[in-house]
Parts: structure tokens; C-alpha cells; sequence
């Protein structure tokens, strides 16, 4: 038997809490609704009341979408979101093919104040930049390069947080082999593999440019997405927190990484429990997660799947433990927090969902 076939039931007799809805209202604010993970075809591949519907039976009560764009893209996409304008908020992705240009920052200036105006409520860089992009010269795209000033500082003056994705998880950057703990999922995505140094950035260079970029622009409110790019070491992300009232941090697609160290998590969101978002990086086509985020949160389960039943572990081959959260830190993740970043009344989502 393949490994990728070997799909073990647990033995064990464990407590099993099935949450469908969670004990407070969720803003998800880590979402792909469009071209980004779903094509340019993307509005043929789902309807969006439907979409909406599952969004609210799972508890969801606004989505922060990460594929906004802006120009003609943004146009589609609030085409494709009419009529539900309240449960959707657009985040901007910007154009860096004219990198090197010199009118680069005046046109991004103006593309993000348009974008702005249009409705969008933040700006994504995702982490094509530093390890894909290249500019004139060859050399990796930076987050800290003086260019992006220009970014930072007119997000700073619009009030409107940057959402940064600047590394994947640590294993990425270490060799495919037998010691690697994510080999599996190298092994059916290669593109992922980054350990190659004399061609990506090192894990370490992308962390020293990330914590350059939050200190050089105090006024902007950043959000590092996936446990601020280092969901392995929480000491090392508490230790970004604390310098830096600026960052916030998100959890999406990094409950396998949290759920497996549910002593060092507790104690990690219990003292940062004003700077963590609620996040799961779902599509409308992978709608399985959010009940599984819910009872990580809400209970203290031991052992239990990180990914929706019938599918194998996509991150990892292990098991998570719920880490039972009180109702006051909750709220802050579920959704007070994603309002102070996003400028909202808080009291406009008060009660449960139950």
C-alpha cells in the first residue's frame, strides 16, 4: 500500500463536540472569492446566493475577500457580489509588471486611492513577490524596498490595513526528503518547494524582511496573514507582536500548525487575544472548514482531524486538540478585532449565532 493511500482510524475513545455554528458572529477575514486560486473564469464556478447562504449557515456574517484587484477586475467582482454588498468586503491586489518603471509609485498611488473609492477596504501582497517576481535586474522583489513606501504610507492615510502572505510554512524551505514533514504535500505541489536558495529567498531573509517592512512604517496597520508567517514558532510571533502595536495576525490555513501545540496555542491567544483574526482561506468551492476552526476554538477536544471527514490530511500526518477559549477572547477572534481593523461598529454584530 501507497502512503498517500494509508488513512488510519483512531482508536481511541475521545469526546467528540460537533459545533455546526459558532458561539459568537465570524467575520472571515482571509477569503478567495476570485481569479486569484479560482481563474479568470471564476464567476461560472459558483453562484453567489448560494455562496451566501452556506457563508451564513456556518456562521459567517462578513468575508473579507482577498481577490478584489481593482480597474475592471474589481468591476467583475463587485458585479459578481451585487446584492449582497453587506457581506462582502474587497481587498485590493496591485499590478508590479511596471516595477521598475519610474512613474511605478504614482501610478500605484492613484490606483489604490481609485481602488479605495470603489469600495475596497485594504491592499493584499501576496508572496509572489519576494519569491517569484524578479525586477530588471534579476533580484527578488522586496516588501522593505523603498519603492513600496509609497504603499504603506497612502494605506496609512486612507486608514486601511495591509494584509501581507510573505512566507509558506518553514518546511517549504528545507530539502524534499524523508525528514521533511510536509513531503507529501511537496510532493504533489512542487511549485512549493523553496529550498533552493541560490533561486528563492531563505526563510530567515523572507522573516528579517517582513519585521523590517511592519517597523519602517509604524502608522500602517498591517496583517500577516497565516500566524504572521511563522505559525511553527509562537514565541517568535509573540515576540513580533509585542514590538510592533501595528501587526495583527491571522489564522488562516494554519490550524494544523496551531491545533498540534494546544498548551503553547492557549497561551499564545490568551495574551494576544486583541491581535489575532479570524481567518480560514476558503473558497466557495472548499466550504468544510469553518466547523472545524469552531471547535479548535470552542472546546477542548483531544485528537481530532484538521480537515473536513473523508478527505486525508493535507498538511501534515497528524491530529489537532481543541484549546477552549473563554467567550470574551472569542468575540476579539471571531469578529471585535476585524472591526477595529476594518473601521466597522462592533455593535452591529452583537449576539450569538446559535
Amino acid at each position: 500500500m501507497k502512503l498517500e493511500k494509508f488513512d488510519p482510524v483512531c482508536a481511541a475513545v475521545l469526546k467528540k463536540t460537533e459545533i455546526e455554528k459558532p458561539a459568537y458572529p465570524v467575520i472571515d477575514f482571509h477569503m478567495h472569492m476570485g481569479k486569484m486560486l479560482l481563474g479568470e473564469s471564476y464567476e461560472t464556478k459558483y453562484d453567489t446566493k448560494e455562496y451566501v447562504r452556506e457563508l451564513q449557515d456556518a456562521g459567517v456574517v462578513c468575508a473579507v475577500n482577498m481577490d478584489g484587484y481593482f480597474g475592471k477586475d474589481l468591476e467583475k467582482m463587485q458585479k459578481k457580489q451585487e446584492g449582497f454588498e453587506e457581506m462582502f468586503f474587497n481587498f485590493m491586489q496591485l499590478d508590479f509588471s511596471a516595477y521598475d518603471d519610474p512613474d511605478f509609485c504614482d501610478k500605484t498611488k492613484k490606483v489604490i486611492e481609485d481602488s479605495c473609492m470603489r469600495g475596497c477596504r485594504g491592499i493584499k501582497l501576496w508572496k509572489d513577490l519576494s519569491l517569484w517576481e524578479r525586477d530588471k535586474y534579476g533580484r527578488p522583489i522586496r516588501t522593505d524596498d523603498p519603492r513600496f513606501d509609497i504603499i504603506y504610507d497612502t494605506a496609512a492615510k486612507l486608514h486601511i490595513p495591509v494584509l501581507m502572505h510573505v512566507a509558506d510554512p518553514a518546511a517549504f524551505f528545507t530539502p524534499k526528503s524523508e525528514k521533511n514533514e510536509r513531503w507529501e504535500e511537496l510532493d504533489v505541489c512542487p511549485e512549493w518547494d523553496f529550498s533552493d536558495h541560490e533561486k528563492y529567498m531563505s526563510f530567515e531573509e523572507l522573516m528579517e524582511m517582513q519585521e523590517n517592512t511592519v517597523r519602517s512604517h509604524p502608522e500602517t496597520t498591517f496583517v500577516i496573514a497565516h500566524v504572521g508567517s511563522y505559525a511553527e514558532n509562537l514565541e517568535w510571533v509573540s515576540g513580533q507582536l509585542e514590538k510592533y502595536p501595528n501587526m495583527y495576525i491571522d489564522v488562516a490555513a494554519r490550524l494544523a500548525e496551531l491545533g498540534r501545540g494546544p498548551y503553547s496555542a492557549k497561551k499564545f491567544f490568551v495574551k494576544h487575544q486583541d491581535r489575532i483574526l479570524f481567518g480560514t482561506d476558503c473558497t466557495p468551492l472548499s466550504m468544510g472548514y469553518h466547523k472545524i476552526y469552531y471547535r479548535f476554538f470552542e472546546t477542548k477536544d483531544e485528537y481530532f482531524p484538521y480537515q473536513p471527514e473523508g478527505e486525508l490530511p493535507g498538511q501534515g500526518r497528524w491530529a489537532i486538540y481543541g484549546i477552549g477559549l473563554e467567550d470574551e477572547i472569542l468575540k476579539k477572534i471571531y469578529y471585535k478585532n476585524a472591526c477595529k481593523v476594518l473601521s466597522l461598529d462592533e455593535n452591529r454584530f452583537v449576539g450569538g449565532v446559535r
